[in-house]
């Protein structure tokens, strides 16, 4: 195994050793959003441990399937196979190989971006379901099962209700990069920066590995944002739509839900969403709902003292976000330093409030272990009271509702210097703290969080109204 060259993913990594090292044969089901590093991550963890891969043809029909099947049989074997008419004669063909490889060893097959090789009608699942169920689960066999559209990998494989039925021992749904994974990355390809940029980086291409991989050492991390995202010939610059018609099948749909969330810094309800994009408010937008939840763009959440009813949609994939916001501003594309020239525009301030917010959203363990509450029992949630006659409205993006009596909201400030604190925003945050007690009749403590780039000026002078203070380094802390 290679493992080492695989920044991060310590889980991921020890899961496979397990599979590997384990008495009994092993199914493990890889998922995750496309250009996350799952192929990566399986092809170095397992590395010359595989005995059979294959990757499934994007559009391919049966016939493509069958023969990418065949060749990759070939290949592995040594000897010519015959071509397969269909998947029982297929997997009938891997068997026989798999019965001359080292009865010792731990027999390994990788099949890679599983729902375009299951090409309609062809019975793939039920063969492979058959080939498990008859074989693979009494010889010693490790089969490693990998797709992007997370949706249809749990739908079909995991919650299968024929002959995968509860035949995974184990499931991997492998998330971003956190901002030291990022960090860790970096340093890896050999490039110079600071936790500020990383961090400016990560509210643009999110903590995708693929996106990152296209990185050039020699150039600034402004630099280099302005090539991917804003040249003309910028990889990134058409990524949104390729990326989301690539893993959904009427992805217009998808399309219309992401950029409508995007629309709202605090999230919609299902009606709105419904009201937004014209789409109704029934069974197909629960499954766009929750194709997009599981593919790690989206995340819903309760707001404080709701339940089910008042579940908000949020965008947490950053990449969306910056490309909504500010690529798919034609009026900056063909341009020079993109990025630094709109640095101080009101857009960009409005964009990176939201981004640092989200970012912070995405690193609530990191949070909760900076508080010190790692093993107090906490409920991350938000709230928002639209005002009466007696107080004013307030919105609070993030709090954290904890069991040993105290509530932290949280306000996240991002920033190119230490933050300072006005006497006018003091004001505000006890008035919001004050309105907050008072509307939701709440008897716990009430602190005030800034999370913030660089901290507060002069923090000692402000303890009376900001409780924690919490800076970059906490969220690039190590959480297990």
């Amino acid at each position: 195994m290679s493992s080492s060259l695989v920044i991060g993913r310590k889980e991921q990594k020890d899961l496979f050793k397990e599979a590997l090292e384990s008495d009994r044969s092993e199914f493990v089901v890889v998922y995750g959003r496309r250009r996350v590093g799952k192929t990566y991550l399986v092809k170095n963890v397992l590395g010359s441990s595989i005995d059979f891969e294959m990757t499934g043809i994007q559009n391919g029909n049966l016939k493509d399937q069958l023969q990418n099947f065949t060749h990759k049989l070939s290949e592995f074997s040594g000897e010519e196979a015959k071509q397969s008419k269909d998947w029982m004669h297929a997997f009938s063909m891997l068997r026989k190989y798999l019965k001359t490889v080292d009865s010792q060893k731990k027999k390994v097959i990788f099949l890679d971006e599983l729902p375009w090789i299951d090409t309609h009608k062809s019975k793939f699942l039920g063969m492979l379901g058959h080939f498990w169920n008859d074989w693979a689960l009494y010889n010693n066999v490790l089969l490693v099962v990998c797709g992007s559209a997370a949706s249809w990998m749990i739908k079909n494989v995991l919650n299968n209700k024929g002959g995968l039925h509860n035949r995974a021992t184990q499931y991997m749904p492998l998330q971003p990069f956190t901002l030291l994974e990022t960090e860790e990355f970096l340093k890896a390809k050999k490039i110079t920066t600071n936790r500020y940029q990383i961090v400016q980086l990560y509210m643009t291409l999110g903590g995708i590995p693929y996106y990152l991989e296209l990185l050039k050492p020699n150039q600034s991390i402004p630099q280099n944002i302005d090539r991917l995202c804003f040249d003309e010939t910028g990889f990134l610059r058409d990524e949104f739509d390729r990326l989301y018609k690539s893993l959904f099948e009427k992805a217009e749909n998808h399309i219309a839900v992401v950029k409508a969330i995007a629309s709202k810094w605090k999230g919609l309800t299902r009606k709105e969403i419904s009201t937004l994009t014209g789409l109704s408010n029934a069974g197909s937008l629960t499954r766009i709902l929750e194709e997009l939840e599981k593919s790690a763009f989206i995340k819903s959440y309760f707001p404080f003292g709701k339940k089910k009813k008042g579940t908000l949609f949020r965008l947490t994939d950053n990449f969306s976000l910056f490309y909504l916001r500010l690529i798919s501003d034609r009026g900056l594309q063909n341009q020079q330093n993109v990025f630094l020239k709109i640095f101080t525009n009101q857009q960009f301030k409005i964009w990176s409030g939201y981004a640092f917010e989200n970012t912070c959203f995405i690193h609530y363990r990191q949070i909760a272990k900076a508080l010190g509450i790692q093993s107090i029992f906490h409920q991350f949630s938000s709230f928002q009271f639209s005002g009466n006659e007696q107080y004013n409205g307030i919105q609070i993006d993030l709090l954290i509702d904890r069991a040993d009596g105290v509530i932290n909201l949280c306000e996240m400030k991002f920033s190119n210097s230490d933050y300072n604190l006005t006497s006018a925003y003091k004001k505000q945050l006890r008035e919001r703290a004050a309105t907050f007690s008072a509307v939701t009749q709440s008897r716990k403590s009430i602190f005030t969080t800034l999370v913030t780039t660089f901290g507060l000026s002069n923090e000692q002078k402000h303890v009376d109204v900001v409780q924690n203070v919490l800076s970059l380094d906490d969220l690039f802390q190590k959480v297990q």
